[in-house]
């Protein structure tokens, strides 16, 4: 079976394309005619003088899944300081990298890929579209020496802010971060926290705590990459590590605006596959049907033998029924680890069924493979469903569903199963149902809503508390997904692709997103320092920020 990546993502582009259109044509047909004279511009209350930037990639400027110089350029903090520069701000120094390919290397062996580019149809590797490079951002031998204004790292939680040795090569890579290297300098075990604070800044920006939540999304809630506690001490727990930052970084009298959590789940990294992926039109999958349902039809027979016999109830019974249309999208296949795992019941089942070797026939088995098959599909499909709406699908997924898992399909084969039918049982999201990693299942989700709501009202406490400026960026985010944003006769949404507002790889802005951001920034800065952006006319012009860079960038 083919793969299926992308080809909704061109679908929907052609549709939001004509809508968006529309949209800016009457944008561009409306006309200002405002006279009177704009306010000269002031700082208000603020010192911009020394602005230091503490954060995570959203702060560093990463886009299309790499950090590389013109993303750094159109960092929504290197925006800010060119705004800051004209009512007093200093200079702002970044980390730059050695060119636009992006990605990293370690004495010579490349540890990072290049970014992502469009191919025409869908976010593709750089190389895919214009063959090798070589990624000289190398971490071991030509590091910048700081001190830098932008202190934002690329994966840092909000207590990595505070680790001693996160930007020591020697930890790398067990507990160093090859980001942090590039900025620690002659300090390599000071935290970030203590880099930002030697700076004496005048005024920082904060906006941690995406990675506290978002790493658990993107592992699908695997558990491999959990979600930060609530509560514990610094190093631990969300609630006294923010607190510990924002104490070190207003000690000083310094002034600042921080930003809070956006609903991971709303970005496009988990809103761009659809539940139901699985054309009948599809010549790789269309004239499988019959056998998956006669496939998936014995083992409904099993979920309504269990419910005859009281162990399963009716509604239990209608989740885990699968089924495939002929002449609708089809859900995938995924394994649902709340559901009660009937592996041993499965097979014992199937193994009583006088049927169940003639079932075997049409598969090409004999019928002495009738213990072992039978065994294969408890342990396949103990805990399989198809998919509904409420379901979210990392957009890596895309690459997956519809391919035939190697691994599995070796290990059917180490079973006794022949090559063409150990392939047509590892089927990802069709006979095999998919990992956990892929899918957010409505229970995962509702833990990262919880400690995003959590985080967010620690974030907005002690904000508070310290008089600092706040960014809602998780109402932006609302807003961004639900109606669009209009800005400089733009409208940005979350579609991917298209929309504007995210990069390719879904998570992370593009230019102009970025663009957008700092205008929200310098409008909570207005409300809380008096300075005057907005008003002066000194927003930025998010139309003059690229959404896409071209391949052929270096």
């Amino acid at each position: 079976m083919k793969y299926f990546r992308y080809l909704f993502i061109t679908i929907l582009a052609l549709g939001v394309y004509s809508c968006e259109n529309d949209t800016l044509e009457e944008l561009r047909d409306r006309v200002d005619t405002s006279t009177e004279p704009l306010p000269e511009l002031t700082a208000g209350n603020a010192d911009f003088s020394n602005y230091v930037a503490l954060g995570n990639s959203l702060t560093a400027g990463l886009t299309d899944a790499a950090l590389f110089i013109a993303a750094q350029e159109n960092s929504f903090p290197n925006i800010l300081s060119q705004k800051f520069a004209l009512v007093g701000g200093g200079s702002f120094t970044q980390p730059l990298t050695n060119d636009n390919f992006g990605g990293l290397a370690l004495a010579g062996t490349r540890i990072q890929d290049p970014r992502l580019v469009f191919n025409g149809s869908g976010p593709a590797g750089l190389e895919s579209v214009i063959g090798p490079v070589t990624v000289t951002t190398d971490i071991a031998t030509n590091n910048p020496t700081g001190p830098f204004n932008n202190l934002g790292i690329p994966g840092a939680k909000s207590f990595h802010l505070l680790a001693p040795g996160y930007g020591n090569i020697q930890n790398f890579p067990a507990a160093a971060n090859p980001y942090a290297v590039r900025v620690t300098g002659n300090a390599p075990n000071a935290s970030i926290l203590e880099l930002a604070v030697s700076q004496n800044p005048s005024f920082f920006s904060l906006w941690i705590g995406n990675n506290d939540v978002l790493g658990y999304a993107t592992t699908g809630g695997d558990g491999t990459n959990p979600i930060t506690p609530v509560m514990g001490p610094p190093g631990v727990g969300f609630n006294e590590t923010y607190a510990a930052l924002i104490q070190s970084l207003t000690a000083g009298g310094a002034q600042g605006v921080v930003a809070n959590i956006p609903d991971v789940t709303s970005i496009p990294h988990f809103t761009t596959v659809p539940f139901n992926p699985l054309d009948p039109s599809n010549p790789d999958f269309g004239p499988l049907i019959p056998t998956l349902n006669s496939l998936f039809g014995a083992l409904n027979g099993v979920y309504a033998f269990l419910q005859s016999q009281g162990a399963l109830s009716a509604d239990e019974v209608a989740v885990r029924s699968i089924s495939f249309s002929d002449s609708e999208a089809n859900p995938v296949v995924l394994r649902d680890e709340n559901l009660t795992d009937l592996s041993a019941q499965i097979t014992q089942v199937l193994l009583a069924n006088p049927d169940f070797p003639a079932f075997l026939a049409q598969f090409g088995l004999p019928p002495q493979a009738a213990p072992q098959v039978a065994g294969l599909l408890g342990l396949n499909y103990g805990q399989s469903r198809q998919a509904t709406a409420d379901d979210l699908f990392v957009l890596p997924s895309s690459a997956v569903i519809g391919t035939v898992n190697q691994d599995f399909a070796a290990f059917l084969q180490s079973q006794g199963l022949p090559a063409a039918i150990a392939a047509q049982f590892a089927t990802e999201g069709v006979t095999l149902p998919l990992e956990d990693k892929w899918v957010l299942l409505p229970s995962e989700q509702e833990e990262i809503a919880m400690a995003t709501e959590m985080f967010n009202a620690t974030i907005e406490s002690l904000s508070s508390q310290a008089g600092l400026a706040l960014v809602d960026a998780n109402t932006l985010l609302n807003e961004l997904c639900c109606t669009g944003l209009s800005s400089s006769n733009f409208i940005l949404t979350n579609d991917l692709v298209l929309g504007g507002a995210f990069s390719l790889d879904g998570i992370h802005p593009t230019a102009r997103g970025y663009a957008l951001i700092a205008n929200e920034f310098m409008r909570a800065i207005d409300e809380t320092y008096g300075s005057n952006f907005e008003a002066s006319g000194n927003f930025v012009d998010i139309g003059e920020y690229p959404t896409n860079y071209s391949p052929l960038l270096q």
